[in-house]
């Protein structure tokens, strides 16, 4: 089988009250999982420590698939996240990530978001909220039943499409501040790993426009 190249990223700043803790566990999990089982490589950052914005661009032009771990903040990612994602991409213009927005100056109003040079990857984000899933399902409730996905993450999803990733599954872990279960969601957490990466691998397509 061929080897799958992993980048991990955990997101889960450490910041005012905020210790990180949940997110961490994920991502040392992750890290683990992948080390476990044979025909994985793995890389990983950790946004609390100093990176260096070169390696991380060759880390996701390196990866198969790059997962994200993020709690949200004030229905966002937290600003060391996106300062990362801000600092890097933007380095990985024109040297791995993306070229342009995708348009030509002959015809500017077409093709916005295809000058991505990430085709071939795919990326998963896990995210961790005080809200209760139900926030999300109940008529009548915060979210107007939007999903995580098609709601508050809108906007990460385009962002990650315009690199030219596409998605595989995530997994969202909800009501974590007041009624957290971890070894629930740590169990949960590896069989949605298991489903996904073990049961069916999820290749790298080598897409001729890939910056490999």
């Amino acid at each position: 089988m061929e080897t799958q190249k992993i980048f991990i990223i955990n997101g889960g700043q450490i910041f005012g009250h905020s210790g990180g803790r949940f997110n961490k566990t994920i991502f040392d999990e992750t890290i683990k999982f992948f080390n476990e089982h044979p025909g994985f490589k793995v890389r990983s950052t950790d946004i609390n420590q100093k990176y260096d914005p070169k390696k991380e661009v060759e880390n996701f032009v390196w990866a198969d698939v790059v997962i994200y771990h993020t709690p949200i903040w004030w229905f966002q990612v937290p600003n060391g996240l996106k300062k990362y994602i801000d600092v890097v991409f933007t380095e990985g213009h024109q040297t791995g990530i993306y070229n342009s927005d995708g348009r030509s100056s002959t015809n500017p109003h077409i093709n916005y978001g295809t000058g991505g040079t990430l085709h071939g990857r795919r990326y998963m984000i896990t995210t961790s909220w005080n809200a209760p899933a139900t926030a999300f399902t109940l008529p009548g409730e915060f979210f107007n039943e939007k999903s995580v996905d098609e709601g508050p993450l809108f906007g990460f999803h385009r962002m990650n499409a315009f690199t030219g990733m596409k998605p595989v599954d995530g997994i969202h872990f909800h009501d974590v501040e007041k009624n957290a279960v971890i070894a629930g969601d740590l169990k949960r957490y590896k069989d949605h790993l298991r489903k996904i990466f073990i049961n069916k691998p999820v290749a790298h397509e080598h897409l001729s426009d890939s910056v490999c």
